[in-house]
């Protein structure tokens, strides 16, 4: 019997299975993704303290890295403590509210971190950083309140086995006992605006300008320097747009469910960890500013 709309928001559990079928690998897939979401947690936090501290960061470039670091960081934190609970306890249940905030987050962060992405290559010639940095929270924010409303429209039949670390649409259309047919398809627009018309196409028409540019440089070793500074942004890019590619190319079917786990678990809680380490590990304005930070911490532990 379906619930009444009314209650259902606080009648309906649903049951996040993650990888419960693996009961050997708990306590060290608990381990693992805890040392992760550690490393993603400092990563970015020290990447958003450096850049704010050292005036030698204070440009566009960084401006949008320190904001990219804090999507990352709340990315990350949308998801991971959830699937660290449910490696350690039995009680996997999470509630209709928590389910559509999780959901609402996580997209939210998601194309956020897309646009950010994308407006960092665009930076290469514009520095209007306010203004952009404001377009992709603000069209993430339109982009998570269009599926989540429909979601919420959606009547479920009590307790609901989620057979995700997560709650996100199509694994909670899927345990729903209404037509979603109207929900999807706004979604799948979303997915493929964002996804290809928006975000890759934008970036690529970008970088096509870049190369031409480089191209014209005449010393080899400027050529050298203005590609290596691309490359830590191309190199982001590929992992953020591969997994959601891949992710999204996977067949719906019962074979594809732990492929779907796996790249759900790398595109919302390895990527966030990768970016920090991405540009930090190849920039050398970074590396200096770390260490300028550490000597200082130690230098004033020494003097106390």
């Amino acid at each position: 019997m379906l619930l009444a709309e009314g209650n259902q928001t606080s009648a309906v559990t649903f049951t996040l299975l993650g990888f419960s079928e693996y009961p050997d690998l708990q306590v060290p897939l608990f381990l693992v993704f805890l040392t992760i979401y550690t490393v993603t947690v400092l990563g970015n936090l020290s990447m958003i303290l450096i850049i704010r501290i050292n005036p030698k960061l204070k440009t566009p470039m960084y401006f949008f890295l320190s904001h990219l670091s804090f999507i990352d960081f709340c990315y990350s934190t949308t998801v991971t403590p959830k699937l660290l609970e449910n490696l350690v306890l039995e009680d996997r249940t999470i509630s209709f509210t928590g389910c559509i905030m999780q959901f609402f987050f996580a997209c939210l962060f998601a194309v956020t971190e897309a646009f950010m992405l994308t407006m960092m290559a665009y930076d290469r010639y514009v520095a209007l950083c306010a203004l952009l940095v404001a377009g992709p929270y603000t069209w993430g924010i339109v982009c998570s309140l269009i599926p989540t409303y429909f979601l919420l429209k959606l009547s479920f039949c009590g307790s609901s086995i989620i057979n995700n670390f997560l709650c996100e649409y199509s694994a909670i259309v899927s345990v729903s006992c209404s037509d979603p047919y109207i929900g999807q398809m706004f979604s799948s627009v979303i997915a493929i605006v964002n996804e290809v018309m928006s975000t890759l196409l934008i970036i690529l028409t970008s970088y096509i300008f870049i190369f031409v540019t480089v191209l014209k440089i005449r010393s080899a070793s400027g050529r050298r320097k203005a590609f290596s500074t691309c490359a830590s942004h191309l190199t982001a890019i590929t992992i953020f747009h591969g997994t959601i590619l891949s992710l999204y190319c996977v067949p719906n079917s019962k074979n594809s469910r732990q492929t779907v786990k796996v790249a759900s678990v790398f595109y919302t809680v390895v990527n966030p960890m990768l970016n920090p380490l991405i540009y930090s590990l190849r920039n050398k304005d970074v590396k200096d500013a770390f260490r300028k930070l550490i000597d200082i911490k130690v230098h004033s532990q020494c003097v106390v």
